[in-house]
């Protein structure tokens, strides 16, 4: 019977699961998709999704809540900086869970569980990255106009050497 069970306890010990929990939180904001069990996938929604809410407003106090979750501050920081300002339009469901088949040793069902707005392939409204080339040309530019006379000289002393050779050859 399941009275009062509210969340899947996943087969761990209270401390065991928060840490699990916060490894594969910390593990999805750094790779943007992991690959787990289908039940590990449903409870880090539940654990993560509240944490990227908090993420939209960057204060001090958000900064503090959710390192408490996530004991890591370069996930902290990836947070802040790269996923919040993605999702800062979106009101919610800001992952993603794939069925991917069974795990082949013991059967497991597994899934892939995926920030939404970082798959480029569900997300047909992601602007295309921008190239510059300005920056690019110009010391193109600078190094061809610095090396052009620098090869020209070289092209005449090759051709004095060449015609010292010839009149050498010719006085033996």
């Amino acid at each position: 019977m399941r009275h009062g069970k509210k969340f899947n306890h996943l087969g761990r010990t209270s401390s065991h699961r928060s840490a699990l929990l916060s490894n594969m939180a910390c593990s999805l904001i750094e790779h943007k998709r992991i690959n787990t069990t289908v039940a590990k996938a449903k409870a880090l929604r539940v654990y993560v999704e509240p944490l990227l809410t908090k993420a939209k407003e960057d204060t001090t106090h958000n900064r503090r809540i959710v390192f408490a979750y996530l004991q890591s501050k370069e996930a902290v920081t990836e947070l802040f900086r790269t996923v919040a300002p993605k999702i800062a339009e979106r009101n919610g469901g800001y992952t993603r869970i794939i069925k991917t088949g069974f795990r082949q040793g013991d059967a497991a069902d597994m899934a892939l569980i995926e920030l939404v707005d970082f798959n480029e392939l569900y997300n047909p409204n992601a602007e295309e990255k921008k190239t510059t080339r300005r920056s690019r040309r110009s010391t193109t530019a600078k190094v061809a106009v610095e090396a052009a006379p620098v090869a020209e000289e070289k092209v005449e002393e090759a051709k004095a050497e060449s015609t010292d050779s010839t009149e050498e050859k010719a006085g033996e």
